[in-house]
């Protein structure tokens, strides 16, 4: 089955990895030659140019993974990973000056899994000497705007392991490369500090800043990563003068056009000098851009290095005949990232800071990379479902403690490829959307067999039986369409909700059934509140959804335990009294309500919510949309006014249209009942929403439903939600980086220089991850709508929010997808359904911690396993099956967040621990905690720990990293030093954690001798 919103049922084939044996970072030795001591010898008086090798291998764009790693013949010779690999590790064998750098760690354990062992060992040789030079290092080279923060230290932690288990020490990347993502995000840059890296290196900024930055010489510059982290999440940072590309005329590989370099007096095409001159000449021109004596040139592209011969060829005459120069000026050398990084830290210079981010990225007036913050939604939202499951399944192999397997390195894997800056991004092809989509389908399913087992070794309470080994638990991928075919088939079942949060949760289940009645049973035994509601007819109808399910059962999960699960047991009863009340608004002013708002709908079909806590507080929301620029010169490129169109990565509404709405002909529901009331509101035959209010829990969620979106107009459409409020925000927003700190955004302005605009809605729409707020602060108010997958937004006007939620559109932008965003599934337009939660009242502390566990609950979601029953009664269930588990024997501090828990290497386990506060964020919950880890953790005690660097491949103790001086103008943070945790004694086993700091480790455990726990029995 192919469902519009999950793409999930597809056939499959496993990629052929190989895992290598995993060493602790400690086991590496040290190598003489590799790292800074590797480098190329610069010379003070002289122009250094150091000439950087390199390929940019997407891991999946215009053509599948698979596709590009082998080469698709249909494509031009475009791609042919594996003879790029074969071709540089040929020629770097050639000569002990020639350098290369790498980047994707998923192409290159493809690569590295098919040599044998003499490939093998040359391979390590280079490494080794520093001439193969692994950059970056994560699974792929993650987008910076749309992808989650936890999904990106995934993603660079397991490259990383592999390389360090690989290669050791010398293979451990130092630098971030992300010469490709559009626009850049100061999460990242605090990441990759944190990581250990001396310095980042990328190349797509706003083209006006970039303007700025080349005439001031300050595109190089000190990234301050967070002002809570202070010093430690501080990277040095060098943008790219010529993107990631060589200088024109200087291509030399068998999909480029330039001449080659002819040294040979006698020939006739003898052009050496000339070519020179031309280089030296570009050289001076980006030399005069920047500071030192050192400038790096970027030698390759897109799949470049194909036929690598061709360009070592011509780059060794380049360096050779620069230097043979007499008088010359310049030292032309092979060198890499690292080299160049090292070489300006010798400077010794006083630098400029920045402590904002590079979003929006505009690559000219009307090309705002704006419209890929929601391109795709459906594939953002599977995106984001897939981390979901892979931290519940990796969670539940430590809690049940079982080892890494196959399995979940493949799930690992396929997250780490969703990362990629042309996956989750929607800026893709969509036959290439649809691999994507293959790859974790397969992952989400091996992972279900993985939790399956897990689960049955938590719950047998220590009785080994065939009836055990016989249990199954499902999962319901498609909840988010209504669907689960083991809830609505089967008359009794046992619902297992597992908490992946370090907090206890209350969750309202939501569960697709063909009854009218049924009975819910808690683990002690009691009756729990249920309550009918109808599916909306609209979610009925959606393409692809094979159910015949017409209402949901819906009951309160309360007290689940953090990293636990609580089991209840459902049975259908056709006789019992249905408790629901379902009444038809006729009058606008009929509404819901609860202890926190009221909803109601008027006659043109704007949802108004009052609250019923903070008097005078009301929102109103309304869908409408932007309609997309269409280009007149489809196909080509063109610099005038309607030269660039809407497509996957650009937003280009019509401004001179505006913004629209829809007709509403007065087509609305109101479902009351004991849990929950619900306003189902239809706007069109493609538009509706779901409104509801939770009995005790102060957010209004919004569940819409969009598509397939009607392009019979020919207008290709941007659809947006509206939340509008009275609140005086002055126009300030705020938005999340990557899911994390918040990042203020200042209506038609840029922090670090003089805007000047000519798209004043794209360029005002920054990415949110998991949420965007607004405040007045005189009446010390706030909203915020928290996401369930990356989306665009922004406050275009004062009280008012808007979150783009789907797009279709006519015309490709032109940015080389060659194809409009024009997603179809089972034949017509892509239908798709997300949720919104909307908090609004007074700024407090309560408010902020409510915020903070609601974003953390939309990433990590309660998951429901299904466990069909045909005559076992609850009874035989509870005796038979231990039905609640708490993986924490303590209860963490309200502002503690456990990041990470997975099986690592040699049995060990990889903890990271993470505070959720900002420096100053609440008067409560921004101090600093204390946690002792021995005896965190119910099923086992931690008996050693060794703190490592975020991405787990070095010791925290042996991090060095090059020290930079900032200017005289740079503030200084809320700066601390780490003392790491390296012991197995109890009473040092105590962990800090300060405001926003994340702490990883890597723990010994030892299972307990018996679980006397009452939570057990």
């Amino acid at each position: 089955m192919w469902s519009s919103i999950f793409l999930l049922h597809l056939s499959v084939v496993i990629l052929s990895v190989t895992t290598n044996e995993y060493h602790t970072p400690d086991n590496n030795k040290e190598s003489t030659t590799c790292g800074y001591k590797a480098c190329a010898k610069i010379d003070p008086k002289k122009l250094n140019i150091h000439i950087v090798p390199h390929t940019h291998d997407d891991v999946g764009w215009l053509q599948t993974f698979d596709q590009y790693y082998y080469e698709n013949q249909d494509e031009l010779n475009h791609g042919g990973v594996q003879y790029i690999l074969n071709s540089v590790i040929r020629s770097l064998q050639e000569s002990p000056e020639r350098r290369f750098i790498y980047v994707e760690s998923a192409f290159f354990f493809k690569w590295w899994d098919q040599q044998n062992e003499k490939v093998k060992t040359i391979v390590r040789s280079l490494i080794d000497e520093g001439r193969l030079e692994i950059i970056g290092g994560g699974w792929s080279m993650n987008d910076e705007a749309v992808t989650h923060y936890q999904s990106v230290i995934d993603q660079f932690s397991w490259g990383f392991r592999r390389l360090n288990d690989t290669f050791g020490q010398c293979a451990r990347p130092k630098i971030g490369w992300q010469i490709d993502p559009f626009g850049h995000s100061r999460e990242q840059a605090s990441m990759f500090a944190q990581m250990g890296f001396d310095g980042l290196l990328f190349a797509r900024i706003d083209y006006q800043d970039r303007g700025r930055r080349y005439g001031s010489k300050t595109a190089e510059f000190i990234w301050r990563g967070s002002p809570s982290l202070g010093e430690n999440a501080n990277i040095f940072t060098s943008v790219l003068f010529n993107q990631y590309s060589a200088p024109d005329g200087f291509c030399f590989d068998v999909t480029c056009t330039d001449e080659a370099l002819i040294d040979d007096p006698d020939s006739p095409g003898y052009n050496i000098d000339r070519k020179v001159e031309e280089f030296l000449s570009y050289v001076q021109s980006q030399a005069s851009s920047y500071r030192t004596n050192n400038i790096l040139i970027t030698m390759g592209n897109d799949f470049a290095y194909k036929n690598a011969d061709m360009w070592y060829t011509n780059l060794d005459k380049l360096n050779k005949y620069i230097n043979l120069l007499n008088g010359t000026d310049y030292n032309a050398i092979y060198s890499t990232p690292s080299c160049y990084i090292k070489a300006l830290n010798e400077e010794k210079l006083a630098w400029s800071s920045k402590s904002d981010d590079f979003f929006p990225y505009g690559s000219e007036w009307n090309a705002y990379w704006t419209g890929y913050y929601t391109s795709r939604p459906t594939i953002k939202f599977y995106e984001r479902m897939g981390n979901n499951f892979l931290q519940v399944v990796k969670q539940l192999s430590v809690v049940s403690n079982e080892p890494d397997n196959l399995a979940l390195v493949k799930f690992r894997e396929a997250m780490g490829v969703l990362q990629h800056h042309d996956a989750i991004t929607g800026t893709e092809k969509e036959v290439v959307a649809h691999d994507y989509a293959r790859i974790l389908s397969k992952s989400i399913n091996d992972g279900e067999k993985i939790s399956s087992h897990t689960l049955r070794k938590m719950l047998q309470n220590g009785k080994k039986s065939e009836k055990t080994e016989s249990l199954e638990f499902y999962s319901c991928p498609l909840l988010n369409i209504s669907s689960c075919q083991h809830t609505e088939v089967n008359k009794n079942f046992v619902v297992t909700v597992y908490n992946p949060t370090s907090q206890p949760l209350r969750t309202f289940v939501r569960l697709p059934v063909t009854g009218k009645s049924y009975q819910v049973l808690d683990y002690i035994g009691n009756e729990v509140v249920t309550q009918i509601v109808p599916i909306p007819t609209t979610i009925q109808k959606i393409p692809g959804r094979q159910t015949s399910a017409s209402d949901e059962l819906v009951f309160l999960a309360t007290g689940i335990p953090p990293l636990g699960y609580l089991s209840y047991y459902v049975r259908k009863n056709d006789h019992r009294k249905r408790v629901m009340v379902n009444d038809s608004i006729e009058n606008p002013n009929t509404h819901a309500s609860n202890k926190a708002f009221s909803i109601s709908v008027d006659t043109t079909g704007e949802v108004i919510i009052e609250s019923k806590i903070e008097k005078g507080v009301k929102l109103t929301q309304s869908i409408y949309y932007y309609a997309g620029v269409v280009s007149e010169y489809p196909g080509k490129w063109m610099a005038g006014n309607n030269g660039r169109a809407s497509g996957a990565y650009i937003f280009r509404p019509n401004v001179t249209t505006g913004i629209r709405g829809f007709p509403y002909d007065g087509n609305a529901a109101l479902i009351r009942g004991p849990l929950v009331e619900e306003l189902h509101l239809t706007i069109n035959e493609w538009i509706s929403q779901v409104v509801r209010v939770y009995d005790g829990e102060e957010r209004i969620e919004f569940s819409w439903l969009v598509g397939p979106i009607d392009i019979n107009d020919g207008i290709g459409k941007e659809i947006i939600t509206k939340y509008t409020t009275d609140l005086q925000s002055n126009g300030e927003f705020l938005t999340d980086s990557n899911g994390r700190e918040m990042l203020k955004r200042k209506r038609n302005e840029r922090p670090t220089w003089n805007l000047d605009l000519d798209e004043p809605v794209a360029g005002n729409y920054y990415p949110v991850t998991t949420k965007i707020s607004i405040s007045d602060e005189e009446r010390k108010l706030k909203m915020a709508v928290l996401t369930d997958r990356a989306q665009g937004g922004s406050s275009l006007r004062d009280g008012e929010i808007e979150l783009m939620v789907h797009r279709r559109l006519l015309c490709d932008d032109n940015f080389g997808v060659n194809e409009a965003l024009n997603e179809t599934a089972y034949g017509i337009g892509l239908v798709a359904r997300g949720e919104h939660s909307v908090l609004i009242g007074s700024q407090s502390d309560s408010f902020v911690l409510q915020e903070k566990n609601k974003a953390i609950s939309l990433s990590l979601r309660p998951w429901i396993f299904i466990t069909p029953l045909e005559t076992t009664s609850y009874d035989d269930w509870k005796t038979n099956y231990r039905m609640h588990s708490s993986g924490l024997a303590e209860r963490l501090p309200s502002n503690i967040h456990i990041l990470t828990l997975e099986p690592w290497k040699d049995g060990s386990v990889l903890l990271r621990l993470e505070h959720l506060f900002e420096e100053g964020e609440s008067i409560e919950y921004s101090k600093p905690a204390k946690i002792n880890l021995q005896d965190l953790f119910s099923d086992f005690i931690v008996t050693g720990v060794h703190e490592t660097t975020l991405g787990g491949n070095q010791w925290l103790e042996d991090m060095e990293r090059l020290k930079w001086v900032p200017d005289k103008d740079y503030v200084v943070g809320n700066n601390y030093t780490v003392n790491p945790i390296n012991s197995k004694i109890r009473n040092e086993m105590e962990v800090l954690l300060m405001p926003k700091q994340i702490r990883t480790f890597v723990v010994n455990v030892s299972p307990r001798v018996s679980n006397t726990d009452p939570r057990y029995m």
